[in-house]
């Protein structure tokens, strides 16, 4: 059976996880992978873009990097990035095909994520460094099942609440639970988020390292690309992150040669500028919306939105009232999970922000396209960009 085909099997979201079921696997079937040194990165926010910085820094200075991410725009390939760019399909097709004959009957038991978190670990198996992003939260997490070298903690706050609980310090408790021996987290954290970080690294025996600020020779080279590269506070802070998890795995003289060499972000979708008057950002949630809000403040824009509706859309509508001209809700469907739709015009009228259906773009207006993975990918099909 080819990728796709099991892949279609499998589907991509779902209501249920067993937490032990990759666990399990992993300890069956450990003697078949080789597992380089891991950076896994968890939280709410920025895990894509710190990680892709990161392997960019390690790719300069002439480390083989595989970056595992999720979810993907377009094709499942996009998931995995080696080499600088997304992984040969007919690669990915064979490590299939190699992990299928390990997992025998066994491949019934995995999800999609956990599937394609033991295929990257194949892939990957000649790297110098792997980078696993966290999927929706932390110690169950497939990515959790293996050793890592280094745990990177990007913001952390509410989202995937069914699944990770509903307070902040039960969502926390279980990201940061996945704490290696070496540790970094961000200090734009909420200050029970961080002692809780403490504790668990003082418990655990670990040696966490809370991002404060970076060093003057850093920051001042970090000045620079943030002009060039016009990068928004939120990439700014992920850029960081993934600075000085380099300067930990390495030494602080080669992060300031590879953030001297290093170009633009290679990952799509965060705040991406399409052309003129046109951005685009998969951002889905309230800290999404808040970095958005920042970035435009003093602006108005025309927001194209949509949203699945276990998200909370009336929050997320209110952070963006101060930049929104008003809301176009571009309306599209997911065959597993619920999206928003029609509710948006309430809310919208709750919240007294203009709100119509989307029909077309106005080149002469500043327009941003934001709410989902799912609403960005259509948007993109249907407009060619």
């Amino acid at each position: 059976m080819s990728l796709s085909e099991f892949l279609a099997k499998k589907g991509e979201f779902y209501s249920k996880i067993d937490p032990f079921v990759a666990f399990r696997i992993l300890e069956k079937y450990q003697r078949h992978f080789k597992i380089p040194p891991i950076i896994h990165i968890v939280g709410t926010n920025g895990k894509g873009s710190t990680g892709r910085f990161l392997a960019q820094l390690l790719e300069i200075l002439g480390y083989e990097v595989g970056h595992y991410s999720s979810p993907h725009l377009f094709d499942f390939k996009e998931r995995f990035y080696l080499k600088k760019g997304i992984v040969d399909e007919n690669l990915l097709e064979k490590t299939h095909r190699k992990l299928s004959l390990i997992l025998q009957e066994d491949l019934e038991k995995l999800s999609y994520f956990e599937y394609a978190t033991f295929l990257a670990a194949l892939l990957f198996e000649k790297c110098d460094f792997i980078i696993f992003e966290a999927g929706l939260g932390g110690e169950y997490d497939a990515t959790s099942v293996f050793k890592n070298r280094l745990s990177i903690f990007t913001q952390i706050d509410y989202d995937h609440e069914q699944f990770l609980g509903n307070t902040l310090e039960k969502i926390a408790r279980t990201k940061l639970k996945t704490m290696a021996k070496k540790a970094l987290i961000s200090t734009n954290q909420n200050e029970s988020v961080l002692k809780m970080a403490q504790k668990i690294a003082l418990l655990k025996g670990a040696k966490l390292c809370v991002l404060r600020d970076l060093s003057p020779d850093l920051l001042e080279n970090l000045e620079l690309y943030k002009t060039k590269f016009k990068l928004p506070l939120f990439l700014e802070n992920n850029l960081k992150l993934a600075l000085k998890a380099c300067e930990i795995l390495l030494s602080k003289s080669q992060t300031i040669k590879a953030l001297q060499n290093l170009t633009s972000l290679n990952l799509r979708g965060r705040l991406e500028k399409l052309k003129e008057n046109l951005y685009i950002d998969v951002g889905h949630n309230v800290l999404a919306a808040r970095a958005l809000c920042e970035y435009f403040k003093g602006e108005k824009l025309e927001i194209v939105y949509n949203s699945f509706l276990d998200k909370k859309i009336f929050e997320i509508l209110k952070i963006l009232k101060p930049i929104s001209a008003k809301i176009m809700v571009f309306k599209c469907e997911n065959e597993t999970r619920a999206l928003a739709n029609e509710q948006i015009f309430d809310l919208c009228e709750k919240l007294n922000i203009k709100c119509e259906e989307f029909k077309e773009l106005d080149k002469d207006k500043k327009t941003l396209v934001f709410g989902s993975f799912v609403l960005v990918e259509k948007f993109l099909k249907d407009y060619g960009a």
